[in-house]
């Protein structure tokens, strides 16, 4: 039976104006999963007119009640795992254990989210007049627009709200459209459940047709005063543009093209260990993912060996299976874009070691590569699917050159049992993010993660994620009357 969800606009269940509604396809079946209201321009007034209207009794609400409603949606969410590992299958492919990761860090952030409430906030500045009591306060911005992807939608529809709604602020979430339910209605049903006023959180799905325009809309009105979305590169700079044309901030968490380094000095095993997952989990749909794997010659056939073994053992297929490691892509076009960079690497002078060839609908077997040319289209861009290249280094100099040859920089994995020498590695890689002895695919809610160069600007994560949905005003007090020249 197919599934039927409308908007959510003021804490109601609405239909798009126009009477419009879009199919959510499963990607390993290619059945329709469920159906979603498709928004017009003229819905993102709506929703921007209930989380305005919303905005000041939710800024004024105690922060132990706020605290309250983050601590039992993160319960709650917990104890729907069964239910999000069925609809993460469903709508984008998401293995088991990928679904419980999701669940287990996306409680977790709301769970930080609420710790920041209660947390202190602002200072006490030196004030230049006799008598004068300077602060510096930091409030909510007021409407805070806010874009998921479908990749990690627990995880990232999660984040994309909850820095924003434990500061004060108001959101309309755009989840996307590959999964609408999962990364913006469930996040909506669980904080609803647990008690967040009606209209502090208001979700808008639609057709792909209209994304720009939902997008823009949604940016451009004057009552939004900050952005956050979290996806490609290429979408990243649309809507960067958008922000930066109405003057608003935005915190951009985008593609990565990621390197895991494994020194000299390195485990052997632990590095095929950490490599396999670094690369594998979630069949490489992560931001974090690690493309590349750069090894020192003296362990490369070692290596190589012992990955290619462990890798081409991976099973694939339906994700529904508790011993599927590599689900399906969120489509088969997704998965046909990988098979086309595989094959223009191969010929072009790559050496395919496992894996490759044509897809089997939206799933793609582990695929791994080595000797890929730079005129290889894979070379550069992110591979977003269950493909990594192997390449070696001399000496550590080249393997910080070969992992900063990219426009991406956002997290990094060097193997390696000596911590110093890790550390005097990852002083040099330009990433927002590197791990020490483990691989690339980390995250922790408590941590600043953002992206440098083309992966982003900004940091969700702890007190940096409240200080991206907040303004900070400089308030005086004066305790005596000041003395004035005339």
């Amino acid at each position: 039976m197919t599934v039927a969800r409308e908007l959510l606009i003021g804490g109601k269940s609405t239909p798009a104006i126009s009477g419009r509604t879009t199919p959510d396809h499963n990607p390993y079946t290619g059945e329709e999963y469920a159906t979603v209201a498709a928004a017009g321009v003229e819905d993102v007034t709506l929703a921007v007119d209930a989380a305005a209207a919303a905005f000041d009794g939710w800024a004024a609400t105690s922060p132990f009640a706020r605290r309250a409603i983050f601590l039992r949606a993160a319960d709650l969410l917990e104890s729907r795992a069964d239910q999000v590992a069925d609809l993460m299958a469903a709508e984008v492919g998401g293995t088991r254990p990928w679904a419980g990761f999701n669940v287990q860090l996306a409680a977790n952030m709301l769970r930080e989210a609420a710790a920041a409430i209660t947390a202190a906030r602002g200072e006490v500045l030196a004030a230049q007049e006799q008598g004068t009591l300077g602060l510096a306060v930091r409030e909510p911005v007021g409407v805070v627009a806010a874009f998921a992807p479908w990749n990690a939608p627990i995880i990232l529809g999660v984040r994309a709200v909850a820095a924003a709604l434990a500061a004060g602020n108001t959101v309309v979430l755009k989840p996307s459209e590959q999964a609408p339910i999962a990364c913006g209605l469930l996040i909506a049903d669980i904080l609803d459940e647990a008690g967040l006023p009606d209209g502090v959180l208001n979700v808008i799905t639609n057709d792909l047709a209209d994304a720009a325009a939902i997008a823009e809309a949604l940016i451009a009105d004057s009552r939004v005063r900050a952005v956050n979305f979290t996806g490609s590169t290429g979408v990243g700079r649309m809507i960067g543009t958008h922000a930066a044309t109405h003057l608003k901030p935005a915190l951009l968490e985008l593609g990565g093209k990621n390197a895991v380094i494994v020194l000299d000095d390195a485990d052997a095993d632990h590095a095929v260990a950490a490599a396999t997952f670094g690369a594998f989990m979630n069949s490489g749909q992560i931001c974090m993912s690690a493309d590349r794997l750069l090894v020192h010659e003296s362990l490369a056939a070692e290596f190589t060996r012992a990955f290619t073994a462990k890798v081409s053992a991976l099973s694939a297929g339906d994700p529904a299976e508790p011993s599927t490691v590599i689900g399906p892509l969120v489509s088969s076009t997704a998965a046909q874009r990988v098979a086309a960079l595989v094959s223009d690497a191969v010929s072009k002078g790559a050496t395919l070691l496992t894996g490759g060839g044509e897809p089997d609908g939206a799933v793609y077997p582990a695929t791994v590569l080595t000797d890929v040319p730079k005129d290889a289209d894979l070379y550069y861009a992110e591979g977003f699917g269950p493909v990594c290249v192997i390449d070696t280094f001399a000496t550590d100099d080249e393997a910080v050159a070969l992992a900063n040859d990219t426009d991406n920089g956002l997290t990094a994995g060097i193997i390696t049992e000596n911590a110093l020498h890790g550390l005097s590695v990852a002083r040099r890689i330009h990433t927002g993010i590197v791990h020490i002895n483990d691989q690339s695919v980390a995250d922790e809610p408590q941590a600043p993660f953002g992206g440098v160069k083309s992966s982003g600007y900004g940091r969700f994560g702890g007190r940096w994620g409240i200080e991206a949905f907040t303004n900070t005003r400089w308030l005086t007090l004066a305790t005596e009357h000041p003395h004035y020249p005339f």
